[in-house]
Formats: structure tokens, C-alpha cells, sequence
């Protein structure tokens, strides 16, 4: 028979045992990690830029004769049509000028129609052989020098009656005007150095929305005009989408219709415009905007989500599943977000398999256990059109100069 003492020593020998057939079942069992391809599809690069918008018409209203204010027809800030009442400067003075310059018509007409007589007459005379033909010269000189009378005459009232019509200072656009800047009675001038500024006027609808490129991005759309991938802003109107600064998403939509000449060689950058709707007149002049431009033709991308990138130094890798279900780290040049998903410009082809789920888990060289998963990309937050080389390229490409 065993003591106590013998079997609390068998049953430590049994715990031993155990723990030990334990260690030896080998390693913990492979990382589970979802895996899936990178998704194709077509996409276009849309590069960023900050600028203003813009009016594209600004006037300002100055009067075209002297006078004082009679009348001011508008309110601060309205929206007004164009040929729309602004101010009535006192008008008495030219209308006067011109009922002068009527009856100075009306004079010269009757002095016309007295000298056509005389000619006539004298005329008659001389076919009779009772005038002499130095007597039907000097009629006739009479009659001609009485019809440019009339023709002066005429110009006169033109004049005047122009002068009585810009009296009436209207707008030249349609758009926002702005305060006044001359009171009823205040005397304005149309002479000297500077006519009086009576107000502006800035059109709303279309907008022009302003920015400058880098010289690093006008470069390369000159590349791709050059290749045919991307028709210079130039020659056509490419989209371009705008958010305004207390906006989420790309609400406004528009075309590049400018580019600058030249180079701006105090800060390497270029000017560039777009044309933009204005339903509402809600743009002003003068408000932020950031705006991107459709950067890029038309390419098959790779695309995987952003979470699946991560950093190693100063390289951006992607952890893939490789043969034998083994994790393997590819250096990868990264692209921009679209629709929620990173392109992926090299680093990767299209049959890899991405860890899209549980990359924290892994390391390189690790065995996992992959399961099928998928990319989906978000709803499309921008317009991704095809891009279509226009004639205008090819000639563009001939001319040397995009």
C-alpha cells in the first residue's frame, strides 16, 4: 500500500506530465486575416487647388456730363438689370442745349430750302440766256454751303440729345450693385482727370472662380497634352468641381475656359480660370473656394482601402498573401483616394491577395489563414468622365505649344 506521501508525489508526476505533452503540441494555430484582390476599374486623377471667385464683369458707373443729382433710383446692394435706372442728373440745362440746337436745324433747313430756289431759278435764268454762268455758279455754291449747314445742324441735335439721354445714368450690366457714392444734390463730374464714381456694378451669374497651378502640375498637363492622354485646359474646357469652405462634398460644377500666357517667375506658379453657374446669385466675389480639376485621361487603376497601407519608414507597403499562405511585404507607390479606395500606382498586379482585414495581426514571413473577402468602393462623390483627345491636341502638338 502507498502513504499519503507517495501518492501527493504520483500526482505531481501526473501534473508534470501533462503540462509537458502540452508544450510539445507545436506552435499556436495561423493568424485568421481576410484577403481579396485589388479592385480595376476606371478611373481619373483630379488635382487640388485653392482660389477666389470672381466676377466676370465689373463696371464702374461714372456720369458722361456735368450736373447735379436729381434723383438716385436704385437700393444699396439690389440685384439690377441691365439698361435699369441708377440716377437722373438735372437735365434742364442740355434740354434746353437741345431745343437751342432744334431751332438752329430748323433755321438752317429754311436758309437750305431758300438757297435750292435761288439755284433753280437761276438755273431756268441761264438756260434763257438771261443769267450769266458765273451768277448760276455762285448759287449753286450758295445751295451746297446751305445743305452742309443742314447736315451740322442736324449733328448738333444729335450731340444734345445724346447729352439729355446721359442724364439718365443706367446700368451697363446686369448683376449687384453697389452703395452710392453721390448723394441728391452733390454735383458730379464727366470732366478733369477722374469723372465721379457714382457706384459698381459686378455681374453674379456665371462666376468666374481664379487660382494658381504650380509650375510642377502645369508640367505635367503639358506632358499629357503631348501624349494625348489629357487635351490641354486651353483648348478644352475640362470639369472642374468646387467646395466651398463651410461644405463637405463638391457641390459646384464648371469648365476651365482660361490659362495663362506665361509663368509668374517671382512665384513659379500660373494663373488658371473656370466658368462656373450661378443659379441664385449665392456666389459673391471674393469667396475661398477649393477646386479640383480633372487631372488625368482616363486608366485601368488598382485600388484597395486606405486602412490596408501602412507605413515602414519611409516607404508606404501593402502586407500580401503569397504562396503557401505566407505574409510578404510590397513596397507600393500610392495614387489618390477615389470613391473611398487608394490607387495604387505600382507595387501590386492584379491576381495579389491584399489584406484588407487583421494586417495588425501579421508580420512579415508569418503563416495566416486567409478568407475570401471584397473591396467595395464607395458612391462615386465626383464625376469621373472619359477623356476624349480633341483635334484640337493634334494641333496643339504640331504647333509646339500647349
Amino acid at each position: 500500500m502507498w502513504g499519503p506521501v507517495r501518492w501527493a508525489v504520483a500526482a505531481g508526476a501526473l501534473v508534470l506530465a501533462g503540462c509537458a505533452a502540452k508544450t510539445a503540441g507545436g506552435p499556436p494555430p495561423p493568424a485568421p486575416v481576410t484577403v481579396s484582390a485589388p479592385l480595376q476599374r476606371q478611373v481619373v486623377d483630379w488635382d487640388e487647388f485653392v482660389g477666389r471667385f470672381e466676377a466676370i464683369q465689373t463696371v464702374e458707373v461714372r456720369p458722361r456730363v456735368n450736373g447735379y443729382v436729381q434723383k438716385i433710383a436704385f437700393k444699396d446692394g439690389d440685384i439690377v438689370k441691365k439698361g435699369q435706372l441708377l440716377y437722373v442728373i438735372d437735365p434742364r440745362p442740355y434740354e434746353a442745349a437741345l431745343a437751342e440746337a432744334k431751332a438752329a436745324l430748323r433755321s438752317a433747313e429754311a436758309t437750305e430750302t431758300n438757297a435750292q430756289v435761288e439755284l433753280q431759278r437761276t438755273k431756268a435764268l441761264l438756260d434763257q440766256g438771261f443769267a450769266s454762268k458765273s451768277a448760276y455758279d455762285a448759287r449753286l455754291a450758295q445751295a451746297r454751303t446751305a445743305d452742309a449747314a443742314v447736315g451740322q445742324a442736324k449733328a448738333q441735335v444729335d450731340a444734345r440729345a445724346l447729352d439729355v439721354s446721359f442724364t439718365r445714368v443706367t446700368s451697363p450690366i446686369a448683376g449687384r450693385v453697389s452703395d452710392h457714392r453721390a448723394d441728391i444734390g452733390n454735383l458730379v463730374s464727366a470732366t478733369g482727370t477722374e469723372p465721379t464714381l457714382l457706384t459698381t456694378v459686378v455681374s453674379l451669374d456665371p462666376i468666374h472662380f481664379a487660382f494658381t497651378g504650380s509650375e510642377a502640375v502645369y508640367l505635367k498637363y503639358q506632358r499629357a497634352n503631348q501624349e494625348g492622354t489629357r487635351t490641354s485646359s486651353r483648348y478644352a474646357s475640362n470639369p472642374v468641381d468646387i467646395q466651398l469652405q463651410d461644405e463637405t462634398g463638391y457641390n459646384w460644377h464648371g469648365r476651365m475656359d482660361f490659362v495663362d500666357n506665361a509663368v509668374d517667375t517671382g512665384s513659379g506658379t500660373i494663373r488658371g480660370r473656370a466658368v462656373v453657374n450661378n443659379p441664385g446669385n449665392f456666389l459673391t466675389p471674393g469667396m475661398y473656394g477649393r477646386m479640383r480639376l480633372l487631372g488625368s485621361g482616363a486608366y485601368t487603376a488598382l485600388l484597395v482601402p486606405d486602412a490596408a497601407v501602412s507605413a515602414d519608414q519611409a516607404d508606404k507597403v501593402v502586407m500580401v498573401v503569397g504562396p503557401g499562405d505566407t505574409v510578404a511585404p510590397h513596397k507600393v507607390q500610392l495614387g489618390p483616394i477615389v470613391d473611398g479606395l487608394r490607387v495604387i500606382r505600382t507595387g501590386l498586379t492584379p491576381s495579389d491577395r491584399v489584406i484588407i482585414e487583421g494586417q495588425q495581426r501579421v508580420r512579415p514571413g508569418m503563416k495566416v489563414a486567409p478568407k475570401p473577402g471584397q473591396i467595395i468602393a464607395a458612391a462615386p462623390t465626383a464625376p469621373q468622365p472619359a477623356v476624349v483627345v480633341q483635334p484640337a491636341a493634334e494641333a496643339t502638338r504640331a504647333q509646339g505649344v500647349k
